[in-house]
């Protein structure tokens, strides 16, 4: 038999020991947790290499927030027992490639990806720093203050936009394993050693939490070869952290970041308990895209906010956690969570424009979850989300990190990516509809704001008091009544409810 026809043969078998183990919502089986993705496509002169590992930040232990993320970094852009860093990347350059890593809640991913000509070479670099990273205490101090920096300076004072975002999912999740940013906290951080770093590795970096995923145009002597290199890491498997089960939102809470700012950002959302293969998830996702589908200008908030007043650059809701908003266009793979918020994102507007802003949006998503869609609002998103989601994972690569999710999550049949493109032309307005009531719940959620006018914002929130809108230019007669109908919308937020926090002293424990 060849090559090829062993690999295929291998490959079908995987698929469906996974599919015969698993249902939507539930984790896989440790058996079919570590076979391998694999997802072969022998006219790729390419192949994808993702070796990821089922543990998170939520696996960081009290007080060394941060620990899973800079062990991480350490094994990504540190030295070997070979080489150097900076030999490494001299070696990488010829090959036009590399190896990075994204750290999550619940997953650790490392990827790669190389022409096959240089295979070998590649595959040999990036196994070593997974399988022999050196932990040089040069490293350690480089990307520990790198990591430390990256909080102190970049995210409290770089963007707000990301400081907002990161704020509401600190305080919703507060108390919980996802309660404090991947890359830890300052004290977390201060207070993690080398040994910290090093007896990390070995308790939590395992063959019993890796995972292997192969895409592209591969062999089966590759993924014998990555497969027997693997068996190298530590034994054991770390243990089980529980799904983070969030403190109940009652009422509104509201969080003002205070720092010297020309623009505020909001963001505002909570819990919600829809989860990928679940038809009803697919259902709120279209809800969700008539709402305020990710850097779509045809979306609502977008054209209520930017379009018809030109306040900010753009606004969008999501049901799943986006990371990089501001880099990427479609979501991405490999930030598979257990527990995800619905949320909106306020890009900063004029801090005189925050208080319409909120209520603006506000309005919208209460007159959703009160509503639902209506009949052409459903037929025109079902008709674009149908297409649009056929641009979710344009490479090998892409999908490859998607069907990895699908074991994370546990989706049975052909994966998150094949249902959208079967459930969503198949839904029912009455099932988006119903979706949108069971999980939209605008009464609780908490804001999230970040504004250079902390107090006299607050206080006008506490107050309620109206918060007309002025601007440069004529605006026609439609925009500026319904300006006088949000103007005066009540937030129903009590004084009580509204903390104002120093922007230093976020992120810090």
């Amino acid at each position: 038999m060849s090559g090829l026809r062993i690999l295929r043969t291998l490959a079908l078998a995987w698929i469906a020991c996974a599919v015969l183990s698993r249902s939507a919502g539930a984790a896989p089986s440790a058996a079919v947790a570590n076979t391998p993705v694999l997802m072969p496509v022998p006219a790729d002169p390419t192949v994808s290499i993702k070796i990821a590992f089922r543990i998170g930040s939520q696996n960081d232990p009290a007080g060394r927030e941060g620990l899973t993320a800079l062990t991480a970094a350490l094994m990504a852009e540190g030295a070997t027992g070979s080489h150097t860093y900076p030999e490494i990347l001299r070696l990488l350059v010829p090959m036009a490639t590399g190896y990075s890593v994204r750290v999550d809640k619940e997953l650790v991913t490392f990827s790669g990806r190389v022409h096959k000509d240089n295979l070998d070479a590649f595959t040999g670099l990036m196994l070593d720093a997974i399988l022999h990273p050196a932990f040089g205490a040069e490293d350690f101090a480089r990307l520990k203050q790198r990591t430390r920096d990256g909080i102190e300076k970049n995210l409290r004072y770089a963007s707000d936009e990301e400081l907002g975002k990161q704020t509401l999912q600190v305080t919703v999740f507060g108390g919980t394993p996802y309660g404090h940013l991947n890359a830890g906290t300052l004290a977390g951080l201060d207070a993690i050693t080398l040994d910290d770093v090093k007896d990390y590795y070995r308790t939590h970096f395992t063959r019993g939490a890796r995972v292997l995923a192969v895409g592209g145009g591969f062999d089966a002597a590759l993924l014998a070869r990555l497969q027997k290199a693997l068996d190298a890491l530590p034994a054991g498997t770390p243990a089980a952290v529980a799904a983070p089960q969030p403190a109940p939102v009652t009422g509104r809470q509201v969080v003002v970041v205070k720092k010297t700012a020309a623009a505020t950002a909001v963001s505002f959302g909570f819990p919600i308990a829809a989860r990928r293969g679940d038809r009803d998830y697919y259902a709120l996702w279209l809800a969700n895209s008539w709402l305020g589908e990710h850097r779509n200008s045809s979306s609502h908030l977008y054209q209520v906010i930017r379009g018809a007043r030109g306040m900010n650059y753009g606004d969008y809701s999501y049901i799943e956690w986006f990371p990089e908003g501001g880099q990427r266009q479609m979501p991405p793979p490999n930030a598979p969570r257990r527990r995800q918020m619905f949320e909106v994102w306020i890009r900063p507007v004029p801090n005189e424009q925050a208080h319409f802003a909120l209520r603006a949006a506000m309005r919208e998503v209460e007159r959703l979850a009160h509503d639902g869609l209506t009949p052409a609002q459903f037929a025109e998103t079902k008709t674009f989300l149908t297409k649009y989601c056929l641009h979710f994972a344009p490479s090998t690569d892409d999908r490859l990190g998607y069907a990895l999710d699908d074991r994370i999550y546990g989706v049975r049949g052909p994966g998150d990516l094949e249902n959208f493109r079967t459930i969503v032309p198949t839904l029912t307005l009455a099932e988006v509809n119903a979706a949108v009531k069971k999980y939209l719940k605008p009464e609780n959620l908490v804001i999230a704001i970040v504004s250079g006018q902390a107090d006299s914002l607050a206080q006008a929130l506490a107050a309620d008091t109206p918060s007309p809108m002025t601007y440069a230019n004529p605006k026609p007669e439609a925009v500026l009544a319904e300006d006088r109908q949000i103007q005066g919308y009540p937030l129903r937020l009590s004084r009580d409810a509204i903390r104002v926090v120093p922007v230093e002293e976020l992120f810090a424990h």
